[in-house]
């Protein structure tokens, strides 16, 4: 079967619920009219009258966050060190063909938000859907939360993958995963209140 490449990627986007509320990406768009003043200084003396209908270049200016869309969370992100003790890796320091292979998904929409995804639930989805995790599989998890992007609901949507159950999958050759919620762990609106 030839190799197909599958575009999972979402756009960012202004004004729409895809994070908490202090984490959200913020877009300025600029459109041709209001850069003009960008561009007269790079040449002393052009007016506005000289550029070609009088316009500048439309840009979006972008504040966001390394979590913002779809992303690829380092080793670091969740740690400083890994692999008991050694420094954890940073973004850039991922290898590349780690982020190449074969997609395997797991559907665990069936499942309440907030709950935390056990080794058992993985197996058997593994055994449901008759294949065996190999070192370079790209896990992919459909969580219920995927029928909620862009509303306040998305956020606290979906289960999350357990720390038992992402060691089952680690051991087992995987390294890079996805998942179509917000995080790969449970909700923490849900997983907050198991400190109250």
């Amino acid at each position: 079967m030839p190799r197909r490449i599958v575009d999972l990627s979402v756009p960012l986007e202004m004004g729409i619920a895809s994070d908490p509320p202090m984490a959200l990406p913020r877009i300025d768009y600029l459109d041709h009219q209001m850069t003009v003043g960008q561009i007269l200084p790079f040449f002393p003396g052009l007016t506005k009258e000289q550029l070609p209908n009088g316009e500048g270049w439309a840009v979006e200016q972008v504040t966001l966050s390394t979590h913002n869309g779809t992303h690829l969370d380092a080793p670091y992100h969740y740690h400083s060190t890994m692999d008991g003790g050694k420094r954890a890796i940073t973004i850039d320091e991922v290898p590349l063909d780690w982020c190449i292979g074969r997609g395997v998904k797991l559907d665990f929409r069936a499942l309440p938000d907030g709950y935390v995804v056990t080794p058992e639930d993985v197996a058997a989805e593994f055994e449901r859907i008759g294949h065996d995790l190999q070192p370079g599989d790209i896990v992919l998890v459909n969580t219920a939360a995927a029928a909620h992007y862009g509303t306040p609901q998305y956020v606290p949507s979906g289960c999350g993958i357990g720390r038992a159950a992402t060691n089952w999958m680690t051991e087992r050759g995987m390294r890079v995963c996805g998942t179509d919620a917000w995080s790969w762990d449970a909700p923490f609106v849900h997983t907050a209140r198991k400190f109250r």
